[in-house]
């Protein structure tokens, strides 16, 4: 069995780094939109052509499950290719709910990073509206992270100062959590953490998702566990050396100081 992930660029392996933790003898098929990349920038009618073509392609490559492995790509396509498609699809969606349900006692605001078209779709402010009876969430969109992410970029005083300036118009006292919106942004976890007043914790949906692949693959009773972790890195540009990134991005969230589990 072939489980395909698949995001504008390496956001997603912070996922893809998730699954292969809990569920290690699965194959994996990571398939990034190079030619695409950042979504979080782009028109909604632009960004839902890119996805389906990444998904015919990936298909093509006989996945058996597939998670839309970016918050953007989930709230602009997900319903419409689980309509198109027999196999289990998996979404993205901002933890806004675990987070303001670990605030509710506390009396501290909820703040969530995300990119700008996420924070624009209709399903983010249905899942906030649904949650957030006390309107303690706040939204904060942060698109030029995705930009350094794709760099590589984390040297640690030029994002410590990008980081400041984002949250320079924030009383930090009076929020408890922030949310990674983004599958991009948990590669800074550990910068914000050295930023952030150490009362605020840091939550983002990769562990929920990769639970619900798990329970979903239990539902559609695909057989499970006859793989051997393997992972295929695609690009939509077919660029060896965007190949070679993801190689490097993934052995940093494995092997390296990158959280990416909360």
């Amino acid at each position: 069995m072939t489980i395909g992930f698949f995001d504008s660029g390496i956001g997603g392996l912070t996922v893809l780094a998730e699954a292969l933790r809990r569920l290690p003898a699965e194959d994996y098929l990571y398939m990034a939109d190079t030619l695409h990349v950042p979504y979080g920038t782009k028109s909604k009618e632009d960004v839902k052509s890119f996805i389906h073509e990444i998904v015919r392609t990936m298909m093509r490559e006989g996945i058996d499950a597939l998670v839309v492995a970016c918050n953007t790509a989930t709230s602009i396509a997900v319903a419409e290719l689980r309509e198109m498609y027999s196999l289990p699809i998996v979404g993205m969606e901002p933890a806004v709910k675990p987070a303001v349900e670990m605030n509710r006692a506390t009396g501290k605001r909820v703040l969530v990073f995300a990119t700008a078209l996420t924070l624009q779709q209709p399903k983010y402010y249905a899942l906030v509206s649904r949650v957030d009876d006390g309107g303690i969430v706040d939204s904060l969109p942060l698109p030029e992270l995705v930009e350094y992410c794709e760099k590589l970029q984390f040297d640690r005083r030029i994002l410590g100062e990008y980081f400041r300036s984002k949250l320079a118009g924030y009383n930090l006292d009076n929020y408890g959590i922030i949310v990674l919106g983004c599958t991009h942004y948990p590669f800074y976890t550990d910068i914000l953490r050295e930023i952030l007043p150490p009362h605020i914790q840091i939550v983002h949906g990769n562990v929920g998702t990769v639970k619900r692949l798990s329970a979903l693959l239990s539902r559609y009773g695909i057989a499970a566990g006859s793989g051997t972790g393997s992972v295929k890195f695609m690009c939509s540009s077919g660029d060896p050396a965007y190949i070679d990134k993801m190689h490097t991005a993934l052995a940093l969230l494995r092997e390296n100081n990158v959280s990416v589990g909360e």
